[in-house]
């Protein structure tokens, strides 16, 4: 009988299948594990995992292991199975980091994480070629989904939009991503008029293109809703639903009667949580999911009282990529001590949300937000603070698995390959040392990868980080930063 341990796993990585697809091609049987049923939050013990080539072929009795004696076996050593972790919000971006961000790539597999949704960057083109390069085995990274470009309106704040000022110039915006083939239409705010918003969004519905955005103060998240949007990006926007006038502010900003300013300021006091439900109950009828990026809002609250220069993740970032945390760093150097306590109470304020969105039934989406203007938000780690935030807010842990894996899937349209463990999906699956369901935290636990056809263990996992680690020292060498 061929036998192979978790502890016995050579470095490298071991090939499941051979490249030439075959009717015959080896099985592996995942034997000695419990395994995570994330649709229904239960344990299932007992059973075991045939897999051919990147497949899962069966899932049977235990009992059934000696029906395989020619089979690969990976004893998983009653250790916890998980289908791979995906951030439904990450950006990579920063035209002089394009390197900076690629030797990232196998540290997301190395943190479990084996899909992300990139939510548009100016690294568009790139970006686009790492999704079919990994999609072809030929670049090491988790799955990529990506907006490619994002909506915005002429003269905004971001780099590498794709900005408009009339409905002529959306619709051939749009023609083009749908021509680059993007997997999602993402909109932000910064100058883009409401009405063009709207319009924005409306015409991605009719394209049955998914379209996820922020939400400008000129437009009430209910007409967002109600043109088609798919999910709202950071649940800071969620607060606005808490006041009976979100309406009547919308109108008066688009009227010219109120600034952005003005209605900010409108919004910093009197949230009401009736109200707010109201609201929630609205978006789940409408099926608008959310994307909460807690982490964000954290790592900013707690800018002033927090140490960051011997995190142990900056060993994978360049001083490139970290010199970018300085923008918000600098912005916020003068805040008072009242208003350091408001963001922090504004960050408490978000966070409470979450069950009241989840007994609404709207879908929520685990994202971190992970980017390079984003401070101290690290990309692949930044998705496990966010789900530990989660369960800080009040979530079980069963209800979080299913933010960062089968929500996902099916918010993308992919739960027929992906998000869950069952036959005919893909075997991307992440073994656990400790039991997720009792704490969240678990899931950093990682003992070892399947992914693309591919077992990796413990040792090859910490041997990818130690490349990337390289990896950064070698730009920075190179760079003379």
């Amino acid at each position: 009988m061929k036998l192979i341990r978790l502890s016995l796993i050579a470095t490298a990585a071991l090939a499941l299948f051979s490249c030439t697809p075959k009717a015959t091609a080896p099985l592996l049987v995942l034997h000695n594990i419990q395994w995570v049923d994330v649709t229904t939050g239960q344990l299932v013990q007992d059973q075991l995992l045939v897999i051919q080539q990147d497949r899962i072929q069966a899932i049977l009795p235990e009992a059934k292991l000696t029906d395989y004696p020619q089979a690969q076996q990976l004893d998983g050593g009653g250790r916890y199975l998980i289908p791979g972790l995906w951030d439904m919000h990450v950006h990579f971006e920063g035209r002089d980091l394009v390197e900076d961000n690629k030797l990232l790539l196998p540290v997301y597999l190395a943190y479990g994480i084996t899909g992300v949704r990139e939510a548009a960057s100016n690294l568009a083109p790139v970006v686009l070629n790492w999704r079919e390069l990994v999609n072809q085995q030929k670049l090491l990274g988790p799955k990529i989904f990506t907006a490619g470009q994002k909506f915005e309106g002429i003269n905004s704040l971001w780099d590498g939009d794709l900005e408009i000022g009339s409905e002529a110039d959306m619709l051939a915006g749009m023609d083009k991503l749908q021509q680059m083939q993007v997997d999602f239409i993402k909109i932000t705010e910064n100058t883009l008029q409401p009405d063009l918003y709207l319009a924005t969004i409306k015409e991605a519905k009719k394209r049955s293109l998914l379209v996820s955005s922020h939400v400008p103060y000129g437009t009430s998240i209910e007409q967002l809703a109600e043109a088609g949007l798919s999910s709202i990006e950071h649940a800071s926007y969620l607060l606005r639903l808490g006041f009976a006038d979100e309406a009547a502010v919308a109108a008066q900003v688009r009227a010219g009667t109120l600034t952005n300013q003005q209605a900010a300021e409108h919004y910093k006091t009197g949230f009401d949580q009736q109200q707010a439900l109201q609201g929630y109950r609205m978006l789940k009828q409408l099926n608008v999911a959310v994307t909460p990026t807690l982490i964000g809002g954290r790592q900013l609250a707690h800018l002033h009282d927090t140490d960051h220069s011997h995190d142990e993740f900056l060993k994978y970032l360049t001083k490139d990529f970290t010199s970018n945390y300085q923008w918000r760093i600098d912005r916020m150097a003068n805040e008072t001590p009242e208003q350091q306590q408001q963001r922090k109470d504004k960050e408490q304020l978000i966070a409470s949300q979450l069950p009241y969105l989840q007994q609404a039934g709207i879908t929520l989406l685990a994202g971190s937000d992970s980017a390079a203007l984003n401070t101290y938000v690290y990309p692949a780690q930044a998705l496990h603070d966010e789900l530990e935030l989660f369960q800080q807010a009040g979530l079980t842990p069963a209800q979080i698995l299913q933010t960062a894996t089968i929500n996902g899937a099916r918010f993308m349209h992919q739960d027929k390959d992906y998000g869950s463990i069952a036959v005919g999906k893909k075997a991307d699956l992440v073994l656990l040392n400790q039991n997720p369901l009792l704490d969240i935290k678990a899931s950093r636990s990682i003992d070892t990868l399947l992914y693309q056809g591919k077992v990796y263990n413990r040792a090859t996992l910490d041997q990818l980080l130690q490349q990337a680690e390289q990896r950064k020292l070698e730009l920075e060498q190179k760079t003379g930063s």
